[in-house]
């Protein structure tokens, strides 16, 4: 027998699922508590509307997923700058980037990019951090794993999906492509396969200007 809810009570249920996550809960998660006659996307309009101009926070997509964030605008009277033990390195921030520009990407591939080996603890720290997982193994000879951003990356940076980040237009604007002949090269590099200059680690400076621009503050370790 189908059970019948106002939308009211539908709201107040995936208001507080939300709220009490300590992480996005992803919406095939939210759908198994609401009817089957209940679209979850008009009960998500609903909960969104109770958090007017004057609310401090907002709902949130990440990902697939929903999440409860302290506005921007008061976020930025609320955060607080504090030193930490080990911040982010440089190599992290520029295998970082090259993930999230070329996902699914082999370890190979971002060797190939980098221009240099990639050291097991950089992928340690990404994957301590929750910001990149694997997405599957390639149907290649050797069928070799591939890796891409997690949930925890979007909800880090404050992106909705991954096509919010910085794109060439963008950064271009922003004055963060000192290196575009060579970033031009890497967002070309899943799709045309072309041969890639090494390049030492001086030239991640526009991947890393490219988070920065993002939201990743270099003083903060997550």
């Amino acid at each position: 027998m189908a059970i019948f809810l106002p939308m009211q009570d539908c709201a107040a249920t995936i208001e507080a699922l939300i709220f009490a996550s300590d992480r996005p809960i992803r919406e095939r998660e939210l759908i198994m508590h609401l009817p089957e006659n209940m679209d979850l996307a008009e009960v998500i309009a609903a909960v969104a509307l109770r958090y007017d101009a004057t609310s401090g926070i907002e709902l949130c997509q990440v990902g697939d997923g929903w999440a409860f964030r302290t506005k921007a605008e008061i976020a930025e009277r609320l955060s607080q700058h504090k030193q930490v033990e080990r911040p982010l390195s440089r190599a992290a921030l520029e295998v970082l980037a090259i993930i999230a520009y070329h996902q699914p990407i082999t370890r190979a591939e971002i060797e190939e990019i980098r221009g240099i080996s990639l050291s097991k603890g950089t992928m340690d720290i990404l994957l301590e951090l929750g910001w990149i997982k694997p997405l599957g193994r390639r149907r290649t000879p050797g069928r070799p794993l591939t890796w891409g951003t997690s949930p925890a990356f979007l909800d880090h940076f404050g992106l909705a999906d991954v096509g919010d980040l910085p794109g060439m237009d963008d950064l271009k604007a922003a004055g963060l492509l000192r290196k575009g002949q060579i970033l031009g090269a890497l967002m070309d590099h899943t799709s045309q396969n072309d041969d890639l200059d090494d390049e030492d680690d001086s030239d991640a400076d526009f991947l890393e200007d490219g988070l920065l621009e993002a939201g990743y503050d270099g003083d903060e370790h997550a």
